[in-house]
């Protein structure tokens, strides 16, 4: 039996109010396939996978694992996955328009007083004077595709400063960080799992924070295709029932550490299976921890972000101006802050 803190259960509590909870499993052994990166900030899903929360709801998930956001969006509207978690996209943002996908809830958030996202330079560009952002000005600046969310917080902070980059697209994140620490771009932004490990290695340099730019950003969200969100309201419930215990878990163990000491071992060695998998877990578990930033309880949107995500794409000229927040989500599922 799990126990949880009280901070814990007020949570739940909270989640409950958002998405419906029923008394039993509503499917019995019903496959999924939820697309994920191998980050830190998508723990949820796998507390919810090795803890039973998604088999208690009679759902027998199988990860999909990929190497960027946009190809997630297309898994997802092919039906090649069911659920995923990832930051919202340009390509994303055009399957919605075609009817295709759907944002029924938030992930990752940038939030005040925790770590997120920061800025980083390569030792070259820093060691040539890119010591802190308003020095970005003429700077080459790391994507994974246009229209990602690499290419969103780089506009955003472009914007801040009065500056012109010129933004590499690279495809694969691993391709964005050997660019980096071999100097061939100047700048990058990502999660603190990444960005903390590099700096400390001293590979690149840390010159400022995302969060300075973008304050309370929804970094990633929850998402499925238009026809699951308009069709299959109980299986999708289900899902974001199972994805809320499990940030719920992971928060107390690791962002608000109200679970105590053994909690937050637990979760590391839990999250090590799927993030750093390929080293000791004494090297990859202060990376774990690192990465920790809130994961919305209940599956919150902050829907004020995601309408600044979508206007600056309609402004970029990357999606139709005829767009609108109801194409790309369906609040109906999750508490939405506007």
């Amino acid at each position: 039996m799990t126990n949880f803190t009280r901070r814990q259960s007020l949570a739940l509590m909270g989640a409950a109010a958002s998405v419906p909870m029923m008394a039993g499993p509503a499917f019995a052994n019903t496959k999924l396939k939820v697309g994920a990166l191998r980050f830190t900030s998508h723990a949820a899903s796998f507390v919810a996978l090795e803890r039973g929360y998604f088999a208690e709801e009679g759902l027998d998930v199988e990860f999909e694992f990929f190497q960027a956001a946009q190809p997630m969006a297309v898994a997802i509207a092919s039906g090649d996955a069911d659920y995923a978690v990832t930051a919202i996209s340009g390509g994303l943002v055009s399957l919605a328009e075609k009817g295709a996908a759907k944002v029924i809830g938030g992930a990752l958030s940038e939030e005040p007083g925790i770590d997120g996202q920061l800025i980083l330079a390569s030792n070259a560009a820093f060691e040539a004077g890119l010591t802190d952002p308003s020095k970005l000005d003429g700077k080459s600046f790391g994507m994974t595709q246009p229209g990602s969310s690499f290419h969103y917080m780089g506009a955003k902070i472009a914007a801040a400063e009065g500056a012109s980059m010129n933004f590499k697209p690279l495809n694969k994140v691993g391709a964005i960080i050997g660019a980096l620490k071999s100097g061939q771009i100047d700048a990058w932004s990502i999660v603190p799992h990444i960005a903390k490990a590099l700096a400390g290695g001293g590979a690149v340099q840390v010159i400022g924070k995302v969060s300075d730019y973008i304050p309370n950003y929804q970094v990633t969200t929850v998402f499925t295709s238009a026809a699951n969100a308009a069709n299959e309201r109980a299986k999708t419930e289900a899902f974001l029932r199972a994805f809320a215990r499990g940030a719920d878990d992971f928060n107390a163990a690791l962002v608000d550490k109200t679970a105590g000491d053994d909690a937050a071992m637990d979760m590391v060695n839990l999250v090590h299976k799927y993030v750093y998998a390929d080293k000791p877990i004494e090297k990859a578990e202060k990376s774990i921890r690192n990465g920790a930033m809130r994961i919305n309880a209940g599956a919150a949107l902050n829907g004020a972000s995601v309408k600044d995500q979508l206007d600056w794409f309609k402004s970029e000229g990357m999606v139709k101006d005829s767009v609108t927040y109801e194409t790309l989500v369906d609040d109906s599922y999750v508490k939405t802050m506007m």
